[in-house]
């Protein structure tokens, strides 16, 4: 029952082949059949390899977003800890394979467009242009797998070879190529562990170590990117429904299904967890020395950063009147409070000192701790729950100050302004400690204690909105005074706290132990990609502009151009066999629930001859010929293939963060496999000559459009594709392409 069931097209035993190959070729031995696979698979991995490694060091400046994970791979090799919304995985590889090929992590990655000079650069290239290859020849072993086609296999991977845009995001220092190549890995994992589950090896040493390996890609996947979870998920729904098949086999014991499921489980989850916890320990460990990302994460967390003011730091463990402190927002990746001198601009409340929220360190965030009514004294005088307070600014001598006008942007809340000369202000500068779980007389401790400052006059809460300001307040968060107090936005602690009178005390006692940084990391990562905007003049795109190739992204420009465009002669023909397919599922959908209501009718009038079972129990087959079975075997293959793309596509419907069009690729790599698998189903019917006829074209059409739009993978020069004297002139086909 497996069988019928089964999305792979396994060897008929009595015919001596499959099915699915019956359809493709005449009789031929199984010598034939793999001496042709290898000489398909040899011309892919040709043809691979001489478009991939074309040009792999041109340009040789700096190229999009080199400069981001360059940079990081740089810090790796430094040991500089950094922030970053991604998991650590892809930048880590990026390091080592760089590392390793002889760079020095110097060079600064400051821009696109820096010339790399005498940076050994080249090695991470090859790292990352060698994974992005090896995708194509395991998407066609994957086609291959669940057909047992060559028609379908082979399309699918001239698709991928033949895409200018596949080749131009996988030729570069970025996570794409190596997001990819675990993500297809991990479906190639998927279908072999399938593939010996249903030939009977299930537990052998094949099916142990395909299955390890798909739990390890699984782990790589989502430990480059979060949007890794989109295959974690594919592989556990195919795990789900190949269990509940092995479950309706009569002719299996339920020890078999409780078996895969206890195997299952070790290989494709406490496996990968194990993995993904191991990445992050490296990751941990490595950035030990403290960087640009500090301020991001919490006072605790920084003290275990070589070069932080707090590690190994000695301060005072109270707070006191006088004390010079820095104030921290408590919440995830909240900012310090930070002031500097320049004004909030007409129309935006009053026009008094700026007062951000900074993530940053810097002499800015520093405030002095005063009393409300008096001038200090000689006596160290604790501050306490219930305290009130004036809070000035120590490098503009402007206190912290609060009024009846609305803040920048969150308009129902009010503004908080620097206010005053020389530390003589108003009574719009008074604040309340409020302990977070206070007692009276509890006193504020450096680092541990939580608290709120609440405005004397106006009863509301310092906060952060976690909002960023315009240009005009350098793109730092924005600071309020919210009247709603329970916001855990208004939650501060003290960071740093330097008084003349009181004695220090280590803060190593601080320190956290690893599971608790890597909850942090997780909780300034997840907060950090809910956050991310597109910054101004920057090119986006929405997810509904992606299948239909709508718009590009530039990766190099000036005079030597790199344009990030889909083959648009794939991408369409991709859409149009995306849509056959719903087509095609809909008709046999409908065929087949009206089959099985003439199967029921015939049941109550006579028994099938050729059945010693209820027909209803033989699902998709009804005892039909090879061929029919072979036709469902196909169509299931390609619904696995389109559930790939949908898994990976429409989740960035709902997404509110900044998008962009290399977010799409990950499901191309799926729909071009259906492409594949669909093409074969359709043709599958036709004369040998006409098949081979429609093959050769579509072929030729694909190497034919590489050729016209492969300058935007190797470079353009000379006038833009706008101008009528560009060589690429008559290839801007949509005038929302930029190249």
């Amino acid at each position: 029952m497996l069988r019928g069931l089964t999305v792979f097209n396994l060897t008929n035993s009595k015919m001596g082949k499959s099915s699915g190959e019956s359809d493709s070729f005449e009789a031929i031995s199984n010598t034939d059949r793999k001496l042709s696979w290898w000489l398909v698979f040899f011309t892919v991995v040709l043809l691979t390899c001489s478009t991939r490694y074309y040009k792999v060091t041109e340009p040789d400046h700096v190229c999009w977003d080199e400069t981001h994970f360059g940079k990081m791979g740089s810090w790796y090799i430094n040991r500089t800890f950094f922030f970053d919304v991604h998991p650590p995985l892809g930048k880590m590889l990026i390091a080592l394979s760089g590392y390793l090929t002889g760079y020095d992590g110097k060079f600064a990655f400051e821009k696109p467009g820096d010339k790399y000079n005498e940076t050994n650069f080249q090695g991470m290239r090859y790292f990352c242009t060698t994974l992005g290859a090896l995708i194509i020849p395991m998407a066609f072993d994957i086609v291959h797998d669940m057909t047992h086609s060559l028609e379908a296999a082979i399309v699918a991977a001239f698709f991928l070879i033949f895409d200018v845009g596949v080749l131009t995001l996988n030729q570069y220092i970025l996570l794409d190529p190596i997001l990819l190549f675990f993500m297809v890995s991990s479906v190639w994992g998927m279908v072999k562990v399938s593939k010996f589950t249903v030939s009977g090896l299930s537990f052998t040493i094949k099916w142990w170590s395909y299955l390890f390996f798909t739990g390890t890609a699984l782990a790589c996947t989502i430990s480059v990117k979060f949007v890794g979870l989109f295959v974690v998920l594919l592989v556990g729904l195919h795990t789900i429904y190949e269990i509940w098949c092995i479950l309706g086999d009569l002719e299996k014991p339920i020890k078999e299904t409780l078996n895969q499921i206890g195997c299952r489980s070790v290989a494709l989850i406490i496996w990968p967890i194990f993995l993904y916890l191991t990445f992050f320990y490296i990751h941990l460990n490595i950035l030990n020395h403290s960087g640009n990302g500090d301020g991001f994460y919490s006072s605790a967390f920084q003290s275990r950063l070589i070069g932080n003011s707090l590690y190994n730091a000695s301060m005072p463990r109270n707070v006191a009147f006088g004390s010079m402190v820095s104030i921290k927002n408590h919440k995830t990746g909240g900012g310090y409070l930070h002031s500097h001198l320049h004004l909030y601009p007409k129309g935006v409340g009053s026009q008094q000192q700026q007062v951000t929220s900074y993530t940053h360190k810097d002499e800015n965030n520093v405030w002095i701790i005063k009393p409300h009514d008096k001038e200090f004294t000689k006596d160290v005088v604790f501050l306490k729950h219930g305290d009130l307070v004036r809070l000035e600014h120590v490098q503009t001598r402007r206190n912290l100050h609060s009024h009846d006008e609305p803040a920048p942007i969150s308009k129902t809340q009010m503004q908080v302004t620097g206010y005053g000369e020389n530390g003589i202000g108003d009574i719009n500068d008074i604040w309340k400690i409020i302990i977070i779980g206070g007692k009276p007389n509890d006193v504020v401790n450096t680092v541990t204690t939580k608290f709120m400052l609440i405005h004397y006059l106006q009863g509301c809460a310092l906060s952060s909105s976690g909002k960023q300001l315009p240009k005009w307040g350098f793109e730092q968060q924005e600071v309020t005074c919210n009247s709603n107090v329970r916001d855990s936005n208004a939650n501060w602690n003290i960071e740093e706290n330097k008084h003349n009178n009181l004695p220090p005390e280590s803060f190593s006692v601080y320190a956290p132990g690893f599971f608790s940084t890597f909850l942090e990391s997780h909780a300034v990562m997840f907060q950090g990609n809910a956050g991310l905007k597109p910054k101004e003049g920057e090119s986006t795109s929405r997810p509904w502009q992606w299948p239909i190739n709508y718009k590009g992204q530039y990766f190099s420009g000036n005079e030597y151009r790199i344009y990030l465009l889909g083959n648009p002669i794939i991408w369409w023909t991709n859409l149009l066999f995306l849509v056959l397919f719903v087509f095609i599922f809909s008709r046999n959908a409908i065929k087949r629930r009206r089959l099985e209501g003439k199967l029921q009718v015939a049941q109550n009038r006579i028994k099938h001859k050729n059945c010693n079972r209820d027909i209803e129990n033989i699902p998709y087959k009804f005892c039909a010929p090879e061929d029919k079975v072979s036709e469902q075997t196909h169509m299931y293959a390609a619904i696995w293939l389109y559930i790939g793309w949908a898994m990976h596509y429409f989740p960035f419907w709902i997404m509110g963060r900044v998008l962009y069009f290399h977010h799409y690729f990950p499901a191309l790599i799926f729909n071009s496999m259906l492409t594949g698998v669909v093409f074969h189903y359709v043709v599958k019917g036709l004369r040998p000559t006409i098949r081979w006829s429609l093959l050769c074209n579509v072929l030729l059409m694909t190497a034919y459009s590489f050729k016209l739009f492969s300058p935007l993978s190797y470079g353009m020069k000379g006038p833009p594709a706008s101008n009528s004297n560009s060589s690429m002139h008559a290839l801007k086909w949509l005038s929302s392409w930029e190249f």
